[in-house]
């Protein structure tokens, strides 16, 4: 036998594993992602109307592309890194729904379903590669790519959403008290065991953009528009230093550090 049979009967090498790049879901989670969805929101547009929506788009573009690969050359989960990534991830995916609406004309009503089905083609991909959709198993670069690629759909769609329900009659506060609710259904059905712990966490997860971006809407927006008034800048500096706070605390504590599962 040669060398060179010798080398082809090798067995494949084993797929190189990480440590879990996402972090455990707590509560500190929760309130991180709903802040970064409200932060997104006021931030693109606030980006949008200093800068141009070109330019806006172009740099958040950028930053996301900029923040995702710092996150893929990591080997493990860093809170800093992550929470970076889903800010981007947020701007970047509210200028993607506003684009759609605002510069091609596309209503809400359109491009949400549109959303869904982006984000149900991205789950079926990734089950039908992986067999799973869980976060605790997040440790290979093909999971990983998957998991943003959902993360970015759901911001998408969870935008498209919101603003559908802000234009159709509920308002700002009205969307707010409706995605208060609708998180809770997801929460209360894995509660009771009517629903699985991947399926409710994804709900919720899709449920807290528009929750989120409803409420920093509603704080940033003019009273002829049914807001407070306080300002995209305002609201924008004010949940920003709040991830950054929240986000500080984790670093140090590492009380979000993820449970390794098989």
């Amino acid at each position: 036998m040669t060398a060179e049979h010798v080398l082809d009967d090798r067995p494949p090498a084993p797929v190189r594993r990480l440590a879990n790049k996402v972090p455990e879901v707590t509560v500190y989670f929760w309130i991180i992602k709903l802040l970064t969805t409200g932060m997104g929101e006021t931030a693109s547009d606030l980006l949008a109307r200093t800068l141009g929506p070109i330019p806006a788009v172009a740099l958040g573009g950028l930053a996301l592309t900029a923040s995702l690969a710092v996150q893929f050359t990591l080997r493990r989960y860093v809170a800093w890194a992550y929470w970076t990534a889903v800010v981007m991830v947020s701007v970047f995916g509210t200028m993607a729904a506003d684009v759609l609406h605002v510069g091609i004309g596309v209503p809400y009503a359109v491009s949400a379903p549109a959303f869904l089905v982006a984000l149900a083609a991205v789950f079926a991909l990734w089950y039908a590669s992986e067999r799973t959709l869980s976060i605790h198993t997040v440790r290979t670069r093909r999971r990983e790519a998957f998991y943003w690629a959902a993360v970015l759909a759901t911001f998408a769609l969870g935008t498209a959403a919101g603003d559908l329900t802000a234009t159709v009659g509920f308002g700002y506060l009205g969307s707010v008290a409706l995605f208060a609710a609708a998180i809770c259904v997801p929460a209360l059905a894995h509660r009771f065991g009517a629903l699985g712990a991947v399926t409710a966490f994804w709900t919720a997860y899709v449920i807290t953009r528009p929750l989120g971006a409803s409420l920093a809407d509603w704080m940033a927006l003019p009273h002829t528009r049914g807001g407070l008034d306080l300002g995209l800048s305002p609201v924008t500096l004010a949940w920003t230093a709040a991830i950054i706070g929240f986000v500080g605390y984790l670093a140090v504590s590492q009380r979000d550090r993820v449970r390794q599962v098989q």
